[in-house]
């Protein structure tokens, strides 16, 4: 059974690719990934990743996920819910902390610590699983301990 974190990705993807008019078209195109779930919890996923509703040409309307500009700051509650669902660990090595979740997550935590605007990090760097958080000059360990308190991992 896929997780949380797995399914999420996989409706972003679907919804980059797709023109989902519909949670009950959403929740069939999950099924023939081998994903099956229920129409409530398509509608939790589709809360939770921000999708709205966009019309297309010729009038249809479609799920998406917007793009937020990086001058739109999430708020905190967001962040710590992002940071406590998916960061499973966080270590450091000066002012480099490392972020590890599971596979397909890391893009999701980082766009949320970018759109935060932590004061102290300068920027991050995702990969599958594993996010890069540069940290400003003698921060590396208050930016750590900021995370590990967020994803509740005390």
């Amino acid at each position: 059974m896929a997780s949380k974190a797995q399914r999420q990705h996989r409706i972003s993807e679907l919804l980059a690719k797709e023109q989902v008019s519909s949670q009950s078209v959403l929740v069939e195109l999950l099924g023939e990934m081998g994903m099956h779930v229920n129409q409530a919890t398509v509608s939790r996923d589709l809360e939770e990743l921000g999708a709205i509703k966009v019309r297309v040409p010729g009038g249809e309307s479609v799920y998406a996920i917007p793009e937020l500009p990086r001058s739109q700051l999430a708020p905190e509650d967001h962040l710590r819910r992002v940071l406590s669902d998916f960061v499973v660990e966080v270590d450091r090595s000066d002012d480099l902390v490392v972020v590890r979740t599971p596979p397909g997550s890391a893009h999701v935590v980082a766009s949320a610590l970018d759109r935060n605007g932590l004061e102290a990090v300068l920027g991050t760097v995702a990969g599958d699983d594993t996010i890069l958080v540069v940290a400003r000059v003698g921060c590396g360990e208050s930016v750590q301990g900021r995370l590990v308190e967020l994803a509740d991992l005390l």
